[in-house]
This record gives C-alpha cells, sequence and structure tokens, in this order.
C-alpha cells in the first residue's frame, strides 16, 4: 500500500465544491479542509507507486479551482492504532 499526501491550494470560494470533487475519486482516502497556508490536504491510499500519478495528475489535478498541488509519499506509517494492534496480538 502507498500512501500520498496531497496539499492543495484553491481558489477561495471554491474550496468546498473542490473538497466533494476531490473525496469521489478513487483511491482518495480522506480529504481535510485546513488552516493556514494550505486549503485542502488530501490522503492519497493505492496500491502502486504508479497509482499515485493516476489519482494526482489524472485526477486531483483535472479539478477546476485548483491553483497548486505538492504531493509527498510516505515511507513509513507510525501510528497508534497500529502499535496497539500490534501489542494485541492473541490477547483476548
Amino acid at each position: 500500500m502507498v500512501t500520498a499526501i496531497v496539499f492543495i491550494r484553491t481558489d477561495v470560494d471554491a474550496v468546498n465544491g473542490v473538497a466533494e470533487s476531490i473525496a469521489a475519486i478513487d483511491g482518495v482516502a480522506e480529504v481535510y479542509s485546513v488552516t493556514g497556508d494550505l486549503d485542502l490536504v488530501a490522503m492519497v491510499r493505492v496500491r502502486e507507486l504508479d497509482d499515485v500519478s493516476r489519482v494526482v495528475t489524472d485526477g486531483i489535478g483535472t479539478v477546476p479551482g485548483i491553483l497548486a498541488t505538492e504531493t509527498h509519499i510516505a515511507f513509513r506509517t507510525y501510528s497508534k492504532h497500529d502499535l496497539e494492534a500490534a501489542f494485541a496480538i492473541g490477547l483476548d
């Protein structure tokens, strides 16, 4: 599984519509509206690295109202949930 984090800047009046359009793209797991220099952050989860290009370039990049994107590929995932599950193996 490949996870990519996509930072998105939009037209001010297009944030909600852009977020809904991005959330509907296959491979996009979540879309967050955020404060700061960005407008949206999309979490992309796909099976293959090549699929990131399909989702970001062919999907997210074609949504009207997007001004810029910046994509980061995750190397590893660290999560309290994952650690709890690993230590709970065999405990019922």
